[in-house]
């Protein structure tokens, strides 16, 4: 670690030292929970109603809450299946209260509940967006995976990138690149293209990279889920959605430093309060700021990012919700190197080409911004006791401004323009736009939640309206060729022909030409560029639904979903409806601890007009929706009083009538009839098999084909399907008693097998190697301090990504968090 980090460590140690006697003045809550006859109960939840300190009781029955700030609390005990149990208490600056409790429930009897909150802290039962019902994870018959705070936390996440290495079957396709429309990074979920867009179930646009500081989960949501989120913003293997951090009833938050190498600092703060007396409205506010440089010849990142959320309950019927982002990102390029689409492939492997990973191609001189803002209000009123009105108004904008370049194999073009053959080695040519445009959206729903018999079936019932409004005003410049790069091919020969291939890009000599010459910079961007715009234009987008889904327990351990949406699509040339249902069925052979579940899940794509040009003349066409259909089957467990969860599935997707692109005499023409399947397997699990140990775990295995569109990729595994063999891993073991208490080690990472990122039937494939990248972490929280330690890539492994692209991915990194929270 250098010199300026572990000064900054030291000041933020110092700082928080500083805190340490503010600290040593609060009080502590300790006691014991017991079962009838005296037993001790182990693994229950002991919490201050209302705030985020609690703890759980050991094999003792013991429980000792540390770090209590002065005043009145209600101490609770709860458990799912028995009425909570509270007691009143008192807090007095240095002193201890103790406070047993008896339930009554035997241990057979707590054997059979579900602790309200437990030692598994990875896990999370059951989530409300998934289902737009508060549904528990092993009665839902759609698989989702959560990634926790917790977990985001002990791993010293720095990036939402990161952070989804811990879903099963999710990989990174492209890095952001910033550009409006569609500048945040992509990613391969069950085969299929998918783009981090949803916040809180509802649209949150970004054209750059998610800050993690304000993200209380991430629900990676499975298969084409168009039946509940629409068409726009999700794709045919599932969906990405973010649940923000919520406002709480007490005062307290968190503060931290983390500092590592490559430039990486960053500064976080969670601050909550009430507003006023009477406890009705409270506020919290999560900000961060980060800057990081690259582990590459050149390149950094800086983000500003502030979120404040308001709740306000103005009576037990009556409350509102308000959840707003600012987040203000600077940051150069990532290095991404396409591979020529057009011309036979001169390399098809990594040893092949021959790139050194260190070389980014660009300069800290070119960098784009991408401002974003996002605003959520929610009112939700309590019609009775079984329903429930929720009404949520959502505004988002993602601008880009700035240079965004990038690297296009050439080399068959350069052999054409100076009349010669290459014996090795691959020329790119710098593309380069100024980037000016503004993506805004609105999200407007109307939900009705609530619960009805019909005879002795009980059901639960979501009926919702939705609008969706998308505007993109682009006001950027066309591609101006920016210099040439050279990757294996003989230096000299390269300088040679520099001055032809001036000439045959309209390049200015002397400025825009090879890897040094001075040309990464905004000027030459904008000589490259020269009178190529800048271009305006507009495109509109308005998005009708409305959606039913019911859920009927036939019987007490089977219940069945069915659900439909009907989408009306409109835009200044197109006009489409389309129909969306979705069947589930979840049977529980041992109700709560273990389901066998089946779905149907269909999703779907508007697809605008076009014009071919078919000798020589213009013809108009235009298309049906796309559909793909999802059909799987598996089962979730959660065992051990839900310290053990996971679940098993299988799936296959079928997509048809797919609109591809053929290209004819040099014309890009539009044709309806292109299918794609892909199948898999997917694997999860949560535990805490023993006290201190906690473990996430996952496996997928998929298969993708196009079996009918463009010729180029016919009988191929998309280039968008990323590794057909996928694993993740995470585990921790905390150290509750004794001498090395409160101490914890870390340990787990991602494997992945070789990944087809070019694969097509006329130029070839360009394979990227497998990988085993490993993590470790050591970890020490003492009353309100955690100090953690964390290397990524712990064998410094050489590893890559793409989409028709290279992406070379970060070495060995060391980080360093120190919190304090109060």
């Amino acid at each position: 670690m250098n010199t300026i980090i572990f000064k900054r460590l030291m000041l933020c140690l110092l700082f928080l030292s500083s805190l340490t006697m503010w600290a040593q003045e609060r009080g502590k809550v300790t006691g014991k929970v017991t079962l009838s006859g005296n037993t001790p109960a182990e693994n229950i939840s002991v919490a201050l109603k209302g705030t985020p300190y609690g703890a759980v009781t050991n094999e003792q029955g013991e429980y000792e809450i540390k770090n209590v700030k002065p005043g009145n609390y209600a101490l609770r005990v709860s458990a799912v299946g028995i009425k909570p149990v509270e007691e009143n208490i008192t807090v007095a600056a240095g002193q201890t209260v103790t406070k047993d409790f008896t339930l009554s429930e035997s241990q057979e009897e707590l054997n059979e509940l579900v602790i309200e909150s437990n030692t598994n802290k990875f896990a999370r039962k059951q989530s409300d967006i998934v289902s737009k019902l508060p549904l528990k994870d092993i009665e839902n018959p759609q698989v989702y995976n959560t990634i926790s705070n917790e977990l985001l936390k002990e791993q010293v996440v720095t990036n939402f990138d990161d952070a989804l290495k811990n879903a099963p079957g999710l990989t990174k396709l492209w890095e952001s690149t910033g550009r409006g429309g569609d500048g945040a990074g992509y990613f391969s979920l069950r085969g299929f293209a998918v783009q981090p867009t949803m916040i809180n179930g509802v649209a949150g646009l970004t054209n750059g990279s998610p800050d993690p500081a304000n993200v209380e989960r991430i629900d990676v949501i499975k298969g084409p889920s168009g039946t509940l989120f629409g068409s726009s913003l999700i794709s045919y293997g599932g969906l990405i959605n973010v649940t923000t951090k919520r406002p709480y009833e007490t005062f307290g938050g968190t503060i931290s430093y983390t500092g590592g190498t490559y430039g990486l600092n960053r500064y976080t703060v969670d601050v909550n309060t009430p507003l006023g007396t009477e406890k009705k409205a409270f506020f919290r506010l999560n900000a961060a700021y980060h800057t990081e440089d690259s582990f590459q010849d050149a390149g950094f990142k800086k983000s500003l990012f502030v979120a404040p959320s308001l709740s306000y309950k103005v009576n037990d019927n009556l409350s509102f919700l308000i959840n707003t982002e600012f987040y203000n990102g600077r940051s150069t390029n990532a290095t991404m190197l396409f591979l020529d689409r057009d011309a036979p492939l001169r390399v098809h492997n990594m040893h092949d080409l021959g790139y050194d990973n260190k070389r980014s191609y660009t300069s800290n001189d070119l960098y784009v911004d991408t401002p974003t803002f996002n605003l959520q209000g929610v009112m939700n009123y309590k019609i009775s006791n079984n329903w429930t009105s929720q009404t949520i108004l959502s505004r988002s904008s993602a601008k880009s401004d700035g240079y965004y370049s990038y690297l296009y194999e050439a080399t068959s073009r350069v052999e054409a323009a100076v009349g010669m053959t290459f014996d090795k080695g691959i020329i790119l040519l710098r593309s380069t736009s100024k980037q000016n445009s503004e993506t805004i959206g609105t999200d407007i729903q109307q939900n009705f939640i609530g619960e009805f018999n019909l005879g002795s079936v009980k059901n639960k019932f979501i009926g919702g309206l939705d609008y969706f409004n998308r505007q993109l005003k682009d006001n950027s410049t066309g591609y101006g060729a920016q210099g040439f790069i050279n990757i294996g091919v003989d230096a000299a020969t390269f300088s040679a022909i520099a001055p032809q291939l001036n000439a045959a890009y309209g390049i200015p000599m002397g400025t825009s030409f090879g890897d040094d010459s001075g040309v990464l910079t905004q000027a030459g961007a904008d000589a490259g560029i020269g009178t190529q715009g800048p271009y305006f234009s507009v495109t509109k987008q308005e998005v009708f639904s409305a959606y039913v889904s019911d859920i009927a327990y036939v019987l007490p351990n089977l219940s069945v979903m069915a659900s439909l949406r009907v989408d009306h699509f409109s835009n200044d040339n197109n006009n489409q409806t389309a129909l969306s249902p979705k069947f589930g069925a979840v049977y529980q052979p041992i109700p709560e601890k273990l389901s066998i579940f089946a779905n149907y899940m269909n999703g779907f794509t508007n697809t605008n007009p076009t014009t071919n040009t078919l000798n020589g003349a213009q013809v108009a066409v235009s298309f049906d929706p796309e559909h793909a259909n999802q059909f799987e089957v598996g089962t979730k467990v959660n065992f051990l009083n839900n310290r053990m969860s996971g679940s098993v599935s299988y799936y296959k997707t079928k997509v048809s009538d797919m609109v591809y692109t053929r290209v004819e005499d040099g014309f890009f023409n539009s044709y309806q009839g292109g299918a794609q399947e892909n199948k898999g397997v997917e694997f999860s699990l949560t535990a805490n098999p023993l006290p201190g140990l906690n473990i996430i775990a996952g496996y997928s295995y998929n298969e993708s084909v196009l079996t009918k569109g463009d010729e180029s990729f016919v009988g191929r595994r998309p280039e968008s399907a990323g590794p057909q063999n996928m694993g993740n891993l995470w585990a921790s073991y905390k150290f509750t008693g004794g001498k090395l208490n409160g101490f914890g080690l870390g340990f787990g990472g991602n494997t992945a097998s070789t990944n087809k990122i070019f694969s097509r039937n006329q130029v070839g494939t360009f394979v990227v190697p497998s990988y085993t990248v490993l993590n470790a972490s050591v970890f020490y929280n003492v009353d309100a301090f955690a100090i953690t330690l964390k290397v990524d890539n712990l064998t410094n492994v050489e590893y890559y990504n793409g989409w028709s692209t290279i992406n070379p991915q970060k070495p060995r990194l060391f980080a360093a968090n120190i919190a304090y929270n109060f």
